[in-house]
Formats: C-alpha cells, sequence, structure tokens
C-alpha cells in the first residue's frame, strides 16, 4: 500500500493483523513493524501463566512493549484502527475505542496458548481473546458497524473497497474466513500461506522470504485496487 500510495480509510486487524495494523496506523512504516517483530523471539515477551487453566503464557510482556511502541488510546491514532476479538460469552466483537495496547494483544491471545486479556474500562464482557476463532477477517461486521454508525444511510450505496490480506490458517479450529460466502462485495483479496515460524524465532532469511514473497503477491492486487478491479 505504501509503494502504491494508495489511501487508507481505516484499517481492521485480527491477531497477526491487529499487531501489524496497529503498529502502522501508529505511524510505523511496514518496515519498521516487520523490523520490531523482528527484533526479539516471541519467547522473550512471554511470561508463565499464573493460571495455567485459562492459557499457557500469559501476554503481559507484550502489552508491556506495545506501550511503549503505540500510543494509550485509540482515538491517539493517526488512523482509524479496530481489532477483531471475542469476550468472555465467545461472542465475536469489534474494538475501536479505549485502550489499545491491551485490545492488540487481546486479538493475538490464541485460546489455549495465551491466556485471555483484560481491558480496562470493559471488564463486565471481558477478559478478551483472539477474535479468529469465531471470524479470521472481521470484514461483515466491520461494514455492519460503520452502517450503523452512518445511521444506516450507506445500506443501498456500494460499500467503499477493501482490501483483505488472508493468512494460511494456523489451526483447524480457526472461525471462517470463506470472504466469497459472505456475500460482501468491492473486495480485493490477497492470500498468503502460514508462514513456517515458531515462539522462538520469526526472524531470519524464512522471514524475509516471506515477507518478500508477499509483496510480490500484492503488487498485482494494488493495480486492480487503482483501477477498481474486485475479486467480488
Amino acid at each position: 500500500m505504501e509503494d502504491a500510495r494508495l489511501t487508507v480509510g481505516a484499517v481492521v486487524g485480527t491477531s497477526a493483523g491487529a499487531l501489524t495494523g496497529a503498529l502502522w496506523c501508529a505511524g510505523h512504516s511496514a518496515a519498521g513493524a516487520a523490523a520490531e517483530l523482528m527484533s526479539v523471539p516471541p519467547i522473550a515477551r512471554l511470561r508463565p501463566c499464573g493460571t495455567p487453566w485459562a492459557g499457557l503464557m500469559s501476554l503481559e510482556g507484550v502489552v508491556a512493549r506495545l506501550r511503549d511502541l503505540l500510543p494509550p488510546t485509540f482515538e491517539d491514532l493517526e488512523r482509524e484502527f479496530a481489532v477483531c476479538v471475542v469476550g468472555a460469552d465467545g461472542r465475536h466483537t469489534i474494538l475501536s475505542s479505549g485502550p489499545l495496547p491491551e485490545a492488540v494483544a487481546a486479538s493475538a491471545a490464541i485460546p489455549g496458548l495465551f491466556a485471555p486479556v483484560a481491558i480496562p474500562g470493559r471488564e463486565g464482557s471481558g477478559p478478551f481473546a483472539d477474535g479468529g476463532v469465531v471470524d479470521r477477517t472481521g470484514l461483515t461486521a466491520w461494514r455492519a458497524r460503520r452502517r450503523a454508525g452512518t445511521g444506516g444511510a450507506a445500506t443501498t450505496a456500494a460499500p467503499p473497497p477493501a482490501l483483505v490480506h488472508l493468512i494460511g490458517r494456523s489451526s483447524a479450529f480457526s472461525g471462517d474466513d470463506d470472504v466469497a460466502r459472505t456475500g460482501e462485495t468491492r473486495v480485493i483479496l490477497v492470500k498468503s500461506p502460514k508462514a513456517g515460524v515458531s515462539l522462538v524465532s520469526l526472524g531470519g532469511a524464512a522471514f524475509d522470504f516471506q515477507l518478500a514473497s508477499a509483496r510480490s503477491r500484492a503488487r498485482p492486487a494494488m493495480r486492480d485496487a487503482v483501477e477498481g478491479r474486485w475479486s467480488f
């Protein structure tokens, strides 16, 4: 998107998309976000969870680092941004206001592996976990939310175009990610395979290869966006 100089109205991210999207919307370049994510092995920011039945590891260290990198609230970001999470009741929810670092970490809290994350001010519906267990893209929910925010006035108009970057599944238990089946239109879909990364390392040649491959797959989609050609 930076290379194509596309104007971005909003970014919605789930899990890894929440991490990278938040950094980008906070003003970090794509290269800068990648460098930060590769700077230390993910395991270095994790802590054993005091309640292992909730998750093997705690994301408190991740939240602490995100507080150094991100502004305190969604409202302080340079671009409109939202993350997808599931609440304690298992319902898929889009968060776009209030405390930011905790919300971003919550969106990456894969159930079983990580303990869910409490978000200040949202104690009644939390703690929160990875929204991808229900809906991996959040596209339909986001568009419905935007329509509701305009009093439904946009329901008869064509929605703003959406670029969806869909990463291969990390788990067979992940939620729905069939963009075509949603019936949404004016969507450009870019797919990337799951990278061979782990909690021990995101860096090295494997990461660089995945990044270069994703850029290569995205370039035609950027041309389609500029020329108004949609996947759906």
